[in-house]
């Protein structure tokens, strides 16, 4: 009778062990999975800091010598190249493609290729190298890569047994990286659910959740309470907003979309002369692409070079104008930026581009106050791109602390995303994360 009393009492222990609330094993992934999160925030914060720097150096010698770009661009452009093609393969392009490709990938091996911390730092370092160089090129892209990175690390070392497990702490990662590189928590999570995974899973979304809190929270911890473009009180009265949403989500929707089939264009392969040069002299365009990026800064007067943060949030904030030429220098400085073949995100180009777009839309809607025409202008040229609506309206809300102009926003986006559907039929990130698995062989997006 005793014996049987003691084998109930170690099953009953046992089967508490197995509680998630008490389960060793299950606190030991846990404590993992946080620690995996802060490392998230912190290189996404260190990134940042090393992205301001590196674009600030170049700005500095560019400045002092009107002619240095000339030489530091093709040069730059080059190396990176090089490197890429030789030393980090798989780590050209904004990096976000990739993280998706992997989400949809059934081989280990495959994913491991994709996600390696050797291609995470490549991706930091070469990214570095581009804003150095002159590139217009954003971070917040590569940043999702190397926080996707980290996660897949921890889940190998934590050896996961499902499939579905792996998944989340990639795609929690993907999330943690935007929230960290923007500061900006719901639009980690909306850009989870939207645009990487492409839908909600009631098993990993705690993962996703728990990743981007932990994130914010040391995000906040390191640099403070920011808003990535400053603070804009800008509203938009009733009586003209209808005609506002109108005229930035078409000509952003238009442009945007526009943009986003130029690039998956250039992905499968630039038609003509120029073509045929990339894949006979790959160095050699680049080099080239070096040079027409110091074109396009000296006719802009330096605006087109690095990620155009500086430009956007100035805008925003009203401190100061740019020439309406701008968007379009801005524009061509990121597609050449982009074919060249480096690495390098398009996130914040867009959001600069867009800012501009408004800002030259303003006069067109009297009666509309121009920092909400920029504010417009942001979610329609950005949703244009990436066609996604929820996460331009929650990204660039959250951006600038305004959520005054949510309905202006949310419907900004909707439309914006129906026009660039007219000239864009399959969302940029989707069809590049499909070409990338056609050339490494995977399943199909």
């Amino acid at each position: 009778m005793e014996v049987g009393r003691g084998g109930r009492l170690i099953l009953r222990l046992r089967r508490m062990g197995r509680m998630p609330l008490i389960s060793p094993r299950l606190w030991w992934r846990r404590v993992v999975f946080w620690v995996g999160a802060v490392l998230v925030a912190a290189v996404a914060v260190g990134f940042a800091k090393a992205s301001d720097w590196a674009g600030g150096l170049f700005l500095h010698f560019a400045a002092e010598h009107v002619w240095l770009p000339f030489v530091i661009a093709p040069v730059g452009l080059t190396i990176a190249f090089l490197l890429t093609k030789h030393v980090f393969p798989g780590a050209q392009g904004s990096g976000i493609p990739q993280t998706i490709a992997a989400l949809h990938m059934h081989d280990p091996a495959m994913v491991d290729r994709v996600l390696s911390l050797r291609i995470a730092v490549g991706k930091v370092l070469l990214t570095l190298l581009g804003l150095a160089s002159g590139a217009s090129i954003g971070r917040e892209g590569p940043t999702v890569q190397v926080g996707a990175s980290i996660m897949h690390a921890l889940g190998n070392l934590l050896r996961l047994p499902r499939l579905e497990l792996r998944r989340a702490l990639v795609l929690a990662g993907g999330a943690a990286g935007i929230a960290a590189a923007f500061n900006t928590p719901l639009a980690g999570i909306v850009f989870a659910i939207e645009e990487l995974s492409h839908s909600f899973e009631a098993r990993t979304s705690g993962t996703v959740f728990t990743a981007v809190v932990v994130a914010g929270a040391t995000t906040l911890g390191l640099v403070g309470n920011y808003t990535y473009f400053g603070q804009t009180s800008a509203v938009l009265a009733n009586n003209v907003a209808w005609l506002a949403v109108i005229v930035c989500s078409v000509t952003g929707g238009l442009a945007g979309g526009l943009f986003s089939q130029a690039l998956i264009v250039a992905a499968r392969g630039l038609p003509g002369w120029a073509g045929r040069m990339i894949m006979r002299y790959p160095v050699a365009f680049a080099a080239l692409c070096g040079l027409l990026l110091a074109i396009i800064g000296l006719l802009s007067g330096g605006q087109t070079y690095g990620t155009g943060y500086q430009q956007a949030r100035e805008m925003v904030e009203e401190h100061s104008t740019l020439p309406a030429v701008y968007a379009l220098l801005k524009l061509a400085a990121t597609v050449v930026s982009y074919v060249s073949g480096i690495p390098g995100g398009i996130f914040a180009p867009s959001l600069s581009i867009g800012a501009a777009l408004g800002s030259v839309l303003a006069p067109l809607v009297p009666g509309a106050p121009v920092g909400a025409m920029i504010l417009l202008g942001m979610t329609a040229y950005f949703c244009g791109v990436v066609q996604a609506p929820i996460t331009s309206t929650v990204i660039v809300m959250e951006m600038t602390a305004n959520q005054s102009l949510m309905i202006p926003l949310m419907g900004t986006a909707f439309l914006s995303f129906a026009v660039s559907r007219l000239v864009c039929r399959r969302p940029l990130y989707g069809a590049l994360a499909r070409r990338f698995l056609q050339v490494q062989g995977g399943t199909k997006v």
